[in-house]
């Protein structure tokens, strides 16, 4: 296809990689049904133990990157892949005590996988032209995971949960395995690492880079934003009489939509600046959260989704192509692991911050929502006026540097 033209062939095997590790990784989508069916823990005990695996997740990708660029990435997506893998495998077997312990590693290591896949992606892409390789990356996981979860359930009704978790774990570990083959071990990009002692440190790096810490903020205000579809947007849609189906097909709107028009918008919106469609993006999450103000009706909801998921298309790929393309060589697995870090952060916020707000006075989330997201677009779009030091704006929207030197020894 001509959108894909210019993608590197190491892309499409991570691509290939990425759907088939979103088919296998259905595990996490049930744990909160089976710790508290199998393994018997109340709503709050199973609560606690799954927000404790979610900061290992977010811990997992706030710092693969920064292993990464010390030891290589392809060494850190090997090892997290053998070491969640590995855990999955075993955790039926292990006591109830422990995976207190062996959850948040699990996730941890699977955090470090999402961070080294990106820099990997990264790294296989000259500047200026990654976006499309992140769009066909994001496509390949969520094909993936619009597949999983149904198997998933299947293999749950079937035969047991505890066969979910043996699965994924053996998927994982042949996930590792592909990996190892298709990113060559020595002599490339992949296999080398980027530490250079005397090179400025991250902070030194971002202050020079000052759109890329705003960006960074405002993906962390907007995700909050966005996951309140997973956490409170249920409970207010079965409050107004719309009950767990129709917010499984709505789900379902939003799956669809991506697969469809995210690969073929990447390749429309390539050339355009992209702060300014990262910033588009953003408003367009704020849009769909102002249109439930007025009502809770099936159409609110449907457009609700259809705007918000326009917005979800344009932002995520088009903000981690820009970090990766801010990133200097020696850094980037550190900028991936922040972008990373940022894009999952709601994972944490949005279910206590969107709960508490919905208990307490249920008329202010959604326009809470709706202006924190608008909030945060008009921040990014206001950046583009920012630039590096010593370095001209550009005449095509100002927010991008101009093409470094790529290191030879970078990764």
């Amino acid at each position: 296809m001509g959108m894909l033209r210019g993608v590197p062939r190491t892309v499409r095997l991570l691509a290939f990689g990425a759907f088939f590790n979103g088919v296998v990784s259905f595990t996490f989508v049930y744990l909160f049904v089976y710790l508290t069916g199998p393994r018997g823990l109340s709503v709050a005990q199973a609560g606690v133990l799954t927000g404790i695996g979610g900061a290992g997740l977010v811990a997992g990708n706030l710092t693969g990157g920064w292993f990464g660029d010390r030891y290589g990435h392809r060494r850190m997506l090997l090892l997290g892949a053998c070491v969640s893998g590995a855990v999955l495998v075993a955790l039926p077997l292990l006591p109830l005590a422990a995976l207190y312990c062996v959850l948040p590693l699990a996730e941890y290591a699977s955090g470090v996988v999402r961070s080294a896949n990106a820099a990997l992606v990264a790294v296989s892409v000259p500047e200026g032209a990654r976006r499309q390789s992140f769009a066909l990356t994001r496509f390949a996981s969520n094909g993936g995971f619009t597949v999983g979860p149904p198997l998933g359930a299947l293999v749950a009704a079937r035969f047991s949960y505890d066969w979910l978790f043996v699965i994924d774990g053996v998927g994982t570990l042949l996930f590792a395995g592909y990996a190892a083959r298709i990113l060559p071990a020595r002599g490339t990009a992949h296999s080398r690492p980027a530490h250079r002692p005397d090179a400025p440190g991250l902070w030194s790096e971002l202050r020079a880079r000052p759109a890329v810490p705003v960006l960074l903020a405002a993906i962390v205000c907007v995700d909050a934003v966005y996951r309140q579809q997973y956490s409170t947007l249920p409970v207010f849609l079965a409050d107004h009489g719309l009950g767990t189906q129709f917010y499984g097909w709505l789900i379902a709107v939003n799956g669809g939509v991506i697969l469809c028009l995210e690969l073929p918008a990447a390749h429309a919106l390539r050339d355009r600046a992209p702060l300014g469609v990262v910033g588009t993006g953003l408003l367009l999450v704020g849009t769909g959260y102002a249109v439930l103000i007025p009502g809770a009706g099936a159409l609110f909801a449907v457009m609700m989704m259809v705007s918000l998921t326009l917005g979800e298309i344009l932002y995520k790929t088009t903000a981690t192509a820009y970090v990766a393309d801010q990133a200097p060589a020696h850094a980037q697995g550190r900028f991936q692991s922040l972008y990373a870090g940022a894009s999952i952060s709601g994972q944490v916020l949005a279910p206590p911050l969107g709960g508490a707000l919905y208990t307490a006075a249920p008329a202010l989330l959604w326009p809470v929502c709706a202006v924190l997201a608008c909030g945060a677009g008009a921040a990014v779009l206001a950046a583009r006026r920012l630039r590096e030091p010593g370095r001209p704006l550009r005449a095509t929207g100002g927010d991008m540097p101009p093409a470094q030197p790529k290191e030879t020894e970078t990764l």
